[in-house]
């Protein structure tokens, strides 16, 4: 967000090397931008922003405010990156993030985030989503080339390559919204497609235990392939029959029928 800023105009233009880290400013062609701190409601929406986004499956990399070297004279720090975020210190100048969100509160100036989305565009940022937070929830859609487009709650948010999941526009902006996409996604990460799954394969694993406690019980030898067998079964409904087999027969191949 760019959070009540002001230009600040120089005697002569700043180079991103000489912006060290902490300071509280963006550059533009080496005029300094001053970034105030964050409100509260941007805050925390970039908070529900970022854990939505960093937990996609397919998503290697995040960050919030870091700070993207994109000339010499030129550094951007978008509210939320994804992609291009290195685990080391210093500003990045080898990467550009491919997906940003940006946060549009109140006091925000208009000319200074269009140059921001211009500057991030140029670079080779293919997706900025603005996330406007006075008036109507909404979110601006900026792709290089592409007229602006505005989606609003209701409608989902796609970053093909970039993204595996869509994004309920919601989720950018109801801390709710965002908490169940996250498990979602990090549940996918995990392998299974919802909570419902887990439960799932939580039921059909008691049953499967059930199963050889039964044969153990009733001293029914289980060999490799029926052992496999059972392993492999995830269908409630068959792994039911077969406890009720096991309980009343002695004949393996009849019990997994």
């Amino acid at each position: 967000m760019s959070r009540s800023p002001r230009r600040v105009e120089a005697p002569g233009p700043f180079r991103v090397d000489q912006l060290r880290p902490g300071d509280r400013y963006e550059l533009h062609e080496g005029h300094a931008i001053y970034c105030a701190p964050m409100e509260g409601d941007g805050a925390r929406r970039v908070g529900t922003a970022f854990e939505v986004l960093d937990s996609d499956p397919a998503v290697e990399s995040a960050g919030t405010d870091a700070g993207f070297a994109l000339r010499p004279g030129t550094l951007r720090a978008p509210d939320v990156s994804v992609g291009g975020v290195p685990d080391r210190p210093g500003w990045i100048q080898d990467a550009v993030p491919p997906l940003v969100v940006e946060y549009a509160g109140v006091g925000q100036e208009e000319d200074l985030l269009r140059e921001k989305i211009a500057d991030l565009l140029a670079a080779g940022t293919r997706f900025i989503w603005v996330v406007r937070l006075v008036g109507l929830r909404r979110v601006e859609i900026h792709e290089p080339g592409q007229p602006v487009r505005t989606v609003v709650p209701g409608d989902v948010l796609l970053a093909p390559g970039i993204l595996q999941n869509s994004v309920p526009v919601a989720a950018l902006f109801d801390r709710d919204a965002a908490h169940e996409v996250t498990l979602r996604n990090l549940l996918q990460r995990r392998g299974y497609q919802s909570l419902d799954a887990v439960k799932t394969e939580g039921r059909a694993k008691g049953l499967r235990e059930a199963i050889l406690q039964v044969l153990a019980a009733r001293a029914i030898p289980v060999d490799e392939a029926a052992r496999a067998r059972i392993a492999g079964c995830t269908d409630d409904a068959r792994l039911s029959r077969w406890i009720e087999r096991a309980a009343t027969s002695t004949d393996l191949a009849a019990i997994l029928e």
